[in-house]
């Protein structure tokens, strides 16, 4: 039996909720980003590639529920997983009306053994009917509102061609969490121009804004993106990997021991990955976060301030 984890993982919860094993199937539901369509502008974030971040290795060329089906087969022979629950995942997944998101959500919902949904979007892509329809969603449905907040420092948003700031995300965050839909923050540590008490800081605001879930990341720069080619001209150093672990192990000691950890690191996928190469080896990285809590005597929350 392995030891317990000292932060409050995602991956528990989900066992105590549902009993079982449960796994994630990264969907494209073929929607887009104001910072792509023109709505902000057409390049994007500096990190984003042409199918939307991170979303790597979807069959594209089938429906919702076909991509469904196809990961299902993957996870049960990988993971030996029972349930599932569909990640929208690419581009920003509120950024359509109602009726068009109602379409795609129940699409998922029909698959059998789907269990829930994790819809991410961008803060600034949520508008008062689309929270209402999350809301609905959630009262027949395990849901979470994953919210790509990234930093809390306007400064870092701006260097990274965000095209929104802070506030929309204190705001979407709020307007969320009075209607008690679910919201999992996404932070990626490492970015150009941050020091290491600014990235610590973002732990204490999430702290503040009583957000449920966290998913951190490091920077890691893919293919054809502006971000690779900043990093090919050397303009942007990305982190080592016993830095990074030491980075997150700092993070979780101050954050609230109630917010579940869904993600401590993450990869592009070897194909499209340039750099940091040592995060393709995820275990490792994770294993490191372990022992190196496990070193420090300390957990999630050992120096969180009530």
């Amino acid at each position: 039996m392995s030891k317990p984890k000292r932060y409050n993982a995602f991956s528990e919860e989900l066992k105590r909720h549902f009993d079982c094993r449960v796994q994630r199937i990264s969907v494209d539901a073929g929607l887009s980003c104001p910072n792509r369509d023109g709505s902000l502008d057409t390049e994007g974030c500096i990190f984003c590639g042409g199918s939307g971040s991170g979303s790597y290795g979807i069959r594209r060329d089938l429906t919702v529920a076909g991509q469904i089906e196809d990961g299902k087969e993957i996870m049960r022979r990988k993971y030996k997983a029972q349930k599932f629950i569909a990640y929208f995942q690419a581009y920003s997944n509120t950024y359509a009306p109602v009726d068009q998101l109602r379409i795609l959500f129940d699409d998922a919902l029909s698959v059998s053994d789907v269990v829930g949904l994790i819809v991410a979007t961008r803060p600034d892509c949520l508008s008062d009917d689309v929270l209402d329809f999350l809301r609905e969603l959630s009262g027949r449905t395990y849901l979470w509102l994953e919210l790509g907040m990234q930093s809390i420092h306007d400064s870092s948003l701006a260097r990274i061609n965000r095209r929104h700031g802070h506030a929309s995300s204190v705001d979407a965050v709020q307007r969320a969490l009075v209607r008690g839909i679910q919201v999992c923050a996404h932070v990626i540590l490492g970015l150009p121009g941050e020091t290491h008490e600014e990235m610590l800081a973002c732990a204490g605001e999430l702290n503040r804004l009583g957000v449920n879930g966290v998913k951190l990341h490091l920077l890691h720069v893919m293919k054809g993106t502006r971000l690779a080619e900043m990093y090919g001209r050397g303009e942007v150093q990305v982190l080592e990997r016993d830095e990074y672990a030491g980075l997150v192990c700092d993070f979780l000691e101050l954050l609230d021991p109630r917010i579940l950890i869904h993600r401590l690191t993450g990869d592009g996928g070897h194909d499209n990955l340039v750099a940091p190469l040592w995060s393709l080896k995820k275990f490792e990285v994770l294993n490191l976060i372990d022992a190196e809590l496990e070193r420090r005597g300390t957990r999630q929350g050992s120096k969180c301030k009530a």
